[in-house]
């Protein structure tokens, strides 16, 4: 069995220009003598999928939300391409380049499918051609919405409703996306649709940061994986390190 690598204790500081995003000895919870996580910390290496591990319950859509700036820590930095955005509020985020997916469905469902891509282009609205320029990019990269562009988005598949919520971010020109369970309630097929999604969308240069539950579907994408127990790290390394059962169950129940 591979030998995995305890997390190491947190860096004071990193000059590394490969890493889009860095999170340092985050301290979060939702009530101020509570910490859900304490004393997290990751690197996202650029273009490249970082996959954040773990039971329910231990912090990992904690720390998505943390890094968008909807929790504030009461510890620890979050560096976006070299500045700490701790207390950033988030529409200036989206103009850092960081976009942030939910578990949870976010579309309009009584809009159609262009309406609701236009959303994202809310911080650039008056902007016209910019727009059309995006709206082109996204039907580029997702023909079915473009043939479906005046449809109410509420029709179309789990699946499609996700391509509409990843085509409405990548209006807002991303360099690095927090992705939460993107796959929840989705059938197999579709599951399937969505990772190429996320790969399709790393090879075009887009950081990735992905929690997951589905553990043997999140590896097969990921670059690298961080293990979260009880809010802090456990195991960290390259997924090559993940790719035996015994490796994935020492993860997590050693």
């Amino acid at each position: 069995m591979t030998e995995l690598n305890p997390a190491p204790a947190p860096e004071n500081g990193s000059d590394n220009s490969e890493i889009a995003l860095e999170v340092r000895n985050l301290y979060v919870g939702y009530y101020e003598d509570l910490h859900i996580l304490q004393g997290v910390s990751l690197k996202a290496q650029r273009a490249k999928i970082t996959t954040i591990l773990g039971a329910n319950g231990v912090g990992k859509s904690t720390l998505l939300k943390a890094i968008y700036g909807f929790l504030k820590p009461s510890r620890g930095e979050v560096i976006l391409n070299g500045r700490n955005v701790v207390g950033t509020p988030t529409y200036k985020l989206i103009d850092l380049g960081l976009a942030y997916i939910p578990q949870q469905p976010g579309i309009f469902r009584w809009m159609t499918i262009e309406e609701n891509l236009e959303l994202g282009a809310y911080t650039f609205r008056r902007d016209k051609a910019r727009i059309k320029r995006k709206l082109e990019e996204v039907y580029a990269r997702f023909p079915v919405l473009k043939e479906r562009r005046k449809s109410l988005a509420g029709k179309l598949s789990g699946g499609q409703q996700r391509m509409v919520e990843v085509g409405r971010t990548l209006m807002t020109d991303p360099t690095v996306m927090l992705v939460d369970e993107p796959t929840a309630g989705l059938a197999k097929l579709l599951s399937e649709e969505v990772y190429q999604m996320l790969v399709n969308l790393k090879e075009s240069g887009i950081t990735i940061i992905l929690v997951d539950q589905e553990i043997r579907h999140a590896l097969k994408i990921a670059d690298y994986v961080y293990v979260l127990e009880l809010g802090r790290n456990k195991y960290e390394g390259p997924v090559e390190q993940f790719t035996s059962p015994a490796d994935i169950k020492k993860a997590f129940w050693a």
